[in-house]
């Protein structure tokens, strides 16, 4: 029975990952279609977008209180139903409902991470422990890949941008019908072995600590604490996040000339991020924590370093408006960034068909691009330059797959580090 219970419990965590995830990608496309149907300028794109954020950062004030009181069974089913809630109200269609489900949404996925994480961590053995919890890191990125891919199937469908954000329903429900059959409490598995008075003892000697404990020398605590709101904390300056939400947006600055092949290889970098999640699945328990996350910070500061060196010299420098006018859902296949200020298709005839402005590629790459009259197109090099930097973004992606993504979950649900 207690193997059962493990199982639909890993399925459980898992579950909440990809709706996680899936919630965390879908905007990069959904924000292509809201931003032509609502005509959004510049703040209500970036109010929409970081609304998720809002409810994850009220959810990560009061959620930690609503957890030990109500306990992590509970909590999951809270971020269920909030989470469907939130999911009726973007189907509303206005801005306002936009932003408010997205509140609300947000905070229930951050409700979820905590509880799921928790959850695991308290029901199996330290050597299994980070395969485990990795599990939810693996449910985010194969959300994120599904919601990169739900944007690529629906970029062409009016209105798609609801059915983006309705299926997120549907594995909603199952993990509401799952954590149905899991038990109120947290009862760690045995190992092999393992007399059941190890556990007995283990939650004899559990003793209730109020959060000035967590500042204190004793045990160490302050130091372990310190190192959790570190990981917490530099994980988001890493722009990781941001690069989820404008993945789509952050490929058409690089060149991709229609919403349609900017969503596909968002699909391409949420496919990187599964197989190296996967990987790090494999190696988490094998090759130890630290060392992975020494060396997945290290790849993401270089490959960051060689963007923003390289970044002067590509079409990413572009000056580009964020206006509904400027980008449109199937509005044309012509190259839509920009010559100088303006689109290429707003530009009169006779400029547009300049060799200047009309230096493209075949395959749905924008290769050059003139500042003015007089500039010299950047040819060959510009090429090559854009191209190691989307190669950057992919390596960045896979070096937090494999470092901070998962590290930070298994650290911070240990109870020693």
């Amino acid at each position: 029975m207690g193997s059962s219970i493990l199982l639909l419990a890993s399925v459980v965590s898992a579950l909440g990952g990809l709706v996680f995830g899936y919630e965390l990608g879908i905007i990069s496309g959904a924000l292509l279609q809201l931003q032509a149907e609502f005509r959004l300028s510049c703040v209500q794109q970036e109010a929409l977008v970081s609304s998720l954020l809002i409810g994850a950062l009220l959810a990560s004030i009061a959620g930690g209180r609503v957890i030990d009181r109500h306990g992590r069974r509970n909590s999951i089913l809270l971020s269920n139903v909030l989470i469907l809630s939130g999911s009726l109200v973007l189907l509303i269609g206005s801005y306002p409902a936009l932003v408010a489900g997205r509140i609300t949404v947000g905070f229930a996925m951050c409700i979820s991470s905590m509880s799921c994480c928790i959850f695991v961590s308290e029901m199996v053995t330290p050597d299994r422990r980070g395969f485990l919890v990795t599990l939810y890191e693996a449910g985010i990125t194969v959300g994120i890949l599904a919601a990169y891919a739900m944007n690529y199937f629906l970029s062409d469908s009016k209105r798609g941008w609801k059915w983006m954000f309705g299926l997120a329903v549907a594995p909603t429900l199952i993990q509401l019908v799952s954590i149905w059959f899991l038990p109120a409490g947290s009862n760690r598995s045995l190992s092999p072995g393992e007399p059941r008075s190890t556990i007995e003892n283990q939650e004899a000697d559990e003793v209730q600590y109020n959060n000035a404990y967590l500042f204190q020398r004793k045990d160490n605590m302050r130091t372990r604490t310190v190192i959790g709101l570190g990981l917490v904390l530099f994980q988001q300056f890493t722009g990781q996040p941001n690069v989820l939400f404008y993945a789509s947006t952050i490929f058409r600055s690089v060149g991709f000339r229609s919403n349609a092949s900017a969503v596909l290889a968002s699909v391409g970098l949420g496919l990187v991020k599964v197989f190296t999640t996967l990987t790090s699945m494999v190696l988490s328990d094998r090759v130890g924590r630290r060392p992975l996350l020494i060396s997945g910070c290290s790849v993401m500061a270089m490959c960051l370093i060689a963007i923003g060196l390289l970044s002067g010299h590509s079409l990413t420098s572009a000056k580009t408006h964020c206006h509904s006018e400027d980008l449109e859902v199937n509005r044309t296949d012509l190259p839509h960034l920009a010559a100088g200020n303006q689109l290429v298709f707003d530009t009169p005839f006779d400029e547009s068909q300049r060799p200047l402005r009309n230096n493209t590629q075949d395959d749905g790459v924008l290769v050059g691009q003139s500042d003015g009259p007089l500039a010299s197109p950047p040819g060959a090099h510009g090429t090559v330059v854009n191209w190691i930097i989307l190669l950057c973004m992919m390596a960045v992606v896979s070096a937090y797959s494999v470092g901070f993504g998962p590290s930070l979950y298994i650290i911070n649900a240990l109870k020693k580090v």
